[in-house]
């Protein structure tokens, strides 16, 4: 496993491919991936909004170790991961380039789904696009459920219960409106979460949940 530790300081600066590879260690195959990946979403970004363009200058922090730092978080069992509302496949299809062996990415506008096919041939990676809102996404059960940027705690917990079993993990990364989203999601939701900080946003969090399930515990 790469050896991105999660108890250093965060990033601040602008990181180029160097110092990425720096702090994640990942090997010469991963980040040859990664890097086919950002020069495809550096084409595809000037065409349709894929990702802020005010980020692009910034990408490798922003995006790249945004998803990246997620990796050591996966249980070593980790074979099935869903990415929610995947839009340009952060945190999903760096998680697939890093390792993760089967990542299903839900996305339902088709011009967004079409660049995830797109990086999926280019990066050759093990990862299925499909083209649809989530609610009407075939259920089965995952290992690890991700999302970034997509809706607040409680909707994201409804989304992703089609897709929970007893030792499901759920990572969300979040920004500063965490707060209020915890304090609403656990009036609807048991949960076990562990908080933990980013690496690549000094404002956002990191939301590790396990064995979620609908409703109040008495």
């Amino acid at each position: 496993m790469p050896r991105l530790e999660m108890n250093v300081r965060p990033v601040r600066l602008p990181l180029g491919p160097t110092g990425f590879a720096r702090v994640s260690g990942v090997s010469r195959e991963t980040m040859s991936r990664l890097s086919a990946y950002v020069d495809l979403l550096e084409q595809w970004n000037r065409r349709i909004n894929l990702v802020g363009r005010n980020t692009m200058g910034d990408i490798w922090r922003r995006h790249i170790l945004d998803a990246a730092q997620l990796y050591p978080l996966l249980p070593a069992r980790t074979r099935i991961l869903v990415d929610l509302g995947s839009g340009a496949g952060v945190p999903g299809l760096i998680l697939a380039a890093m390792g993760v062996a089967e990542v299903h990415l839900i996305e339902s506008d088709q011009r967004k789904a079409a660049f995830l096919r797109e990086a999926i041939r280019v990066m050759d990676v093990p990862a299925i696009v499909h083209p649809e809102r989530i609610e009407k996404t075939t259920h089965f059960f995952a290992d690890v459920v991700t999302a970034r940027a997509l809706t607040d705690l409680a909707e994201l917990l409804d989304l992703s219960e089609k897709f929970l079993s007893p030792r499901t993990l759920c990572l969300f990364l979040k920004g500063a409106s965490v707060d209020e989203e915890l304090t609403v999601a656990k009036t609807l939701w048991t949960m076990k979460i562990e908080r933990l900080p980013s690496r690549s946003d000094p404002t956002g969090a990191i939301l590790k949940i396990e064995s979620a399930r609908r409703g109040i515990a008495a």
